[in-house]
């Protein structure tokens, strides 16, 4: 007997079925057990069909029941893109003017949030076109907390294409000038963030960090990022690329406005975000920042983070010169060694390239497996959006989906394992060092800005977005609280150092950032 003349329900029927979620076709089944490897008989298909029947009127059922999503407190209008005139660097992708509470420690305080943060009624596009035209209609929970704490969202910063770069010249809305040198790459993936910090347009950003994402872009505009201890910031209600890498943090012209932001945004999410631990808190971080010494303070220099194979002389120079002007307020510095740090770039590449396949593509942004928030109106968009325009995405994005989805497939998933295993073991290295040191430091890029390719730039030249992350990798994979801020300059465009500190010890990480921010010209 034919697939077509065989089973419960006719193709006609099928197409006029006004269930949400329609009972797959005798073609579909085939298709689907062949894509995992399985052989069918058509009988088969046809008893699997009838199998699947009664299933997926469950899933029916679950759709017709209300969805919980995260709560909206202050009132907005959706806000405008706007034009190049008022967005001469490209660093805005929407902007908004929305205000919460009266009071707070954020009030008088102008914010941007990288446009991967849910905004309730505004557009969010995560530098992507597969995402356009998306409104989310959730706060995430950072959103929630900074109007919480009275500050005002000035708008949507621009970002990388899925954040997937670490310079500023992939975003789907084009690239995002360096405030200093406008040829020049402003570092990414919250890009945005850091500009308008940069150039005084909001006081403050929140900005997403998988890799080295608040802290490169910091670098290349001259301004303070700070990645938190992993899970210390609720990641609730942003896009994920790999959830045990995932941060968001605070960007701002100074450590104190880095640390009052933390203040506003840090502590747990009853447990809405599953990198958190009902242990975490928050703490007055600015409290840390009252001395003006570092007696008591140890510096280590990592010499793994001067030596990496892309290492500049020159941006070497900058950053030892800045740490030891903190031996002038008694700053103690020695060196240290963790040569797994060098291996940090081969391990988060096991991690991320997996991770972006399974939670941040087929995942819809989000990943399964865990007890938190789901946002299912961006897992929708985005799914709708990878099935209908997938060639649509950056060169950049679709070299990690390929790369994931074949270790995923050939090798089972073996590497992305190991490198987790493998985690645990660089953790510890760093651990050990942090026994004899309070703060890390190293270049948070390893040389100097380059520049904006020109357009129609091959796939090769657009790739080499990746390799300023060298020395940042290694923090997202550990969790080890990461900051980067000015050191000097090279030609007149920033060098930034990286500050790396124990886990949840922000408070001595940022005191030693202030306390080197004084010494600065």
């Amino acid at each position: 007997m034919s697939l077509q003349s065989k089973g419960s329900t006719t193709a006609i029927d099928d197409l006029y079925s006004s269930a949400p979620v329609r009972l797959p076709s005798q073609k579909k089944i085939r298709e689907l057990a062949e894509r995992i490897g399985i052989d069918l008989t058509d009988d088969e298909v046809v008893e699997y069909r009838n199998l699947m029947k009664e299933i997926i009127g469950c899933y029916s059922a679950v759709d017709k029941l209300p969805d919980i999503s995260l709560p909206v407190k202050y009132p907005r209008l959706p806000g405008y893109r706007p034009q190049a005139e008022e967005n001469p660097l490209n660093a805005w992708y929407w902007k908004t003017n929305i205000t919460g509470a009266s009071t707070g420690i954020l009030k008088g305080k102008n914010i941007a949030m990288k446009d991967t943060i849910a905004v309730s009624g505004v557009p969010m596009m995560g530098g992507t076109w597969i995402l356009e035209g998306y409104v989310p209609e959730f706060d995430a929970t950072v959103v929630s907390r900074v109007l919480d704490a009275g500050g005002r969202i000035a708008g949507k910063a621009l970002c990388e294409d899925y954040c997937v770069s670490g310079h500023s010249f992939l975003a789907a809305k084009g690239p995002t000038l360096n405030p200093y040198n406008h040829l020049y790459s402003a570092g990414g993936s919250s890009s945005g963030c850091a500009v308008l910090v940069a150039t005084g347009e909001v006081d403050m950003a929140i900005g997403g960090d998988q890799g080295g994402s608040i802290r490169l872009p910091a670098s290349c505009s001259g301004i303070v990022g700070l990645k938190p201890t992993y899970g210390l910031v609720p990641y609730t209600g942003a896009q994920a690329m790999e959830p045990t890498c995932d941060f968001l943090g605070p960007m701002a012209k100074t450590v104190y406005d880095c640390a009052l932001l933390l203040e506003a945004i840090a502590g747990y999410d009853n447990g809405l975000d599953p990198r958190q631990n009902p242990t975490i808190t928050a703490e007055k971080y600015t409290d840390a920042l009252r001395g003006q010494t570092l007696e008591n303070i140890t510096i280590g220099l990592l010499k793994e983070g001067f030596e990496q194979a892309n290492s500049d002389q020159k941006v070497n120079d900058v950053v030892r010169r800045a740490v030891q002007k903190m031996s002038t307020i008694k700053a103690k510095i020695s060196n240290v060694s963790v040569p797994l740090h060098k291996q940090g770039t081969n391990i988060w590449l096991c991690l991320g390239h997996q991770g972006m396949a399974d939670s941040m593509l087929r995942g819809g942004s989000v990943g399964s497996g865990h007890k938190g928030f789901y946002p299912t109106s961006l897992m929708d968009a985005a799914g709708r959006g990878l099935n209908s325009q997938p060639n649509d995405l950056s060169s950049a994005v679709k070299s990690a989906w390929m790369l994931g989805e074949y270790m995923k497939h050939e090798y089972r998933g073996k590497y992305y394992g190991k490198a987790q295993n493998l985690r645990r073991l660089l953790t510890a290295e760093f651990d050990k060092v942090f026994q004899d040191v309070d703060v890390i430091a190293l270049p948070t890029i390893p040389f100097q800005t380059p520049k904006i390719p020109a357009k129609g730039a091959s796939i090769t030249t657009l790739s080499e977005s990746g390799k300023n992350l060298t020395n940042t990798f290694t923090f997202n994979v550990t969790g080890h609280p990461a900051l980067s801020i000015n050191a000097g300059f090279i030609d007149c465009l920033p060098v930034g150092m990286m500050l790396v500190g124990r886990m949840f010890d922000e408070r001595t990480l940022l005191r030693v950032a202030h306390a080197y921010e004084q010494l600065q010209d």
